[in-house]
């Protein structure tokens, strides 16, 4: 598995500490761990610094690289709680936020810790006067919800100038914490003069955790490709993917790149899970019940319920296509995305070789 970030000549810039939030996260993993790489000492901001198995990637990785780690015990809740670990940093990357569909409470589980931890690290930005860069991971959830969105863009083609005007608390929850957190930063941001705010928007993150035990809803997905809840068929919705590798990159670059600014979509390519389970048929047919048809539309929405889906959200994106323009990752950035099939191929091979990917043969 490649576990290194290229950074080609990138000015990573080692003299101050950099502070990541949420960084037991399966992208905020990579991101700490290309810092590490390249000398720097980073602030990682986690609920327990006391939890082996949550933090022992991390500090592996610190124990292999040129860079220094410092744990610190964070709350996106607890007002305040950033300070000690912002202290002496330039450089802020906020991923900390839920990332999770099946809540009870979608205002409690993700809308307020995705909001409130913004609001909290950012406010927290404006009182550390060291601090002249925010990087915030966002989402393309933040840019469309579903189909009806993409119906009103222009060339139903999605850019850094669009927006999801369709999620609420009862549709695609996870969708509208994306969107309320970003537009928070934003409305923070340009209340204030000292520090720039850059964004990063990929599409389903894939390919490999750093963490042996991932948790990410990614992975979650990819479990249930592999263990057999689809293997009769799965509806296609459409689904813009990015390696994760890919995205650790992107942050850093927003990072330390002079003249990034704004929002930034990363995606490799639109798919679905139809198409990219039938791309890993030869490598992979014989060991997992992959999904191998795409499942008629008003089947798939007369059982959305028993496999954990809307009905609604089915009959509203099933059969639609996404696009995505990412001229701009491309140029200001440098991203080069590598294809989703190698992405998917290392998330799988970490999954076997861990033996948790549900219904190996």
């Amino acid at each position: 598995m490649d576990t290194r970030i290229d950074l080609g000549d990138l000015p990573v810039d080692t003299s101050a500490p950099v502070l990541v939030t949420g960084a037991t996260g399966y992208v905020a993993g990579w991101i700490v761990k290309g810092l590490l790489d390249a000398g720097a000492t980073v602030h990682a901001a986690v609920r327990d610094p006391g939890r082996n198995d949550k933090v022992r990637h991390l500090v592996e990785a610190a124990d292999s690289s040129p860079g220094t780690l410092r744990l610190f015990a964070t709350d996106l809740m607890r007002e305040g709680s950033y300070r000690e670990a912002m202290r002496g940093c330039r450089l802020v990357v906020h991923t900390a936020s839920p990332f999770v569909r099946a809540v009870r409470d979608p205002q409690r589980d993700l809308v307020d810790p995705a909001v409130h931890g913004t609001r909290n690290v950012l406010h927290t930005a404006n009182d550390v006067g060291t601090v002249e860069r925010v990087v915030l991971t966002s989402s393309v959830a933040a840019m469309i919800g579903d189909a009806e969105d993409i119906l009103r863009i222009p060339g139903r083609t999605i850019t850094e100038e669009t927006w999801n005007t369709t999620s609420s608390l009862t549709r695609e929850p996870y969708s509208l914490s994306k969107a309320l957190a970003e537009k928070e930063a934003w409305r923070i941001a340009e209340a204030q003069d000292r520090w720039r705010l850059v964004t990063v928007n990929p599409g389903l993150v894939i390919g490999p955790a750093l963490n042996a035990d991932p948790t990410s809803e990614s992975f979650t997905i990819v479990r249930q490709m592999t263990g057999g809840e689809a293997r009769f068929g799965a509806p296609r919705v459409a689904v813009a993917v990015v390696d994760v590798r890919e995205v650790a990159y992107a942050h850093l670059a927003a990072a330390f790149l002079p003249e990034a600014r704004g929002r930034h979509l990363l995606m490799a390519e639109s798919t679905d899970i139809v198409d990219l389970a039938r791309r890993l048929l030869p490598a992979y047919g014989d060991r997992y019940p992959l999904p191998r048809h795409a499942v008629p539309k008003a089947l798939a929405v007369a059982f959305a319920p028993a496999a954990g889906l809307e009905r609604g959200y089915l009959r509203r994106n099933v059969g639609f296509e996404l696009r995505g323009d990412t001229t701009k990752s491309r140029k200001s950035l440098g991203v080069r995305y590598r294809p989703a099939q190698r992405s998917m191929e290392d998330m799988l091979d970490q999954l076997a070789r861990a033996g948790a990917a549900n219904g190996a043969k």
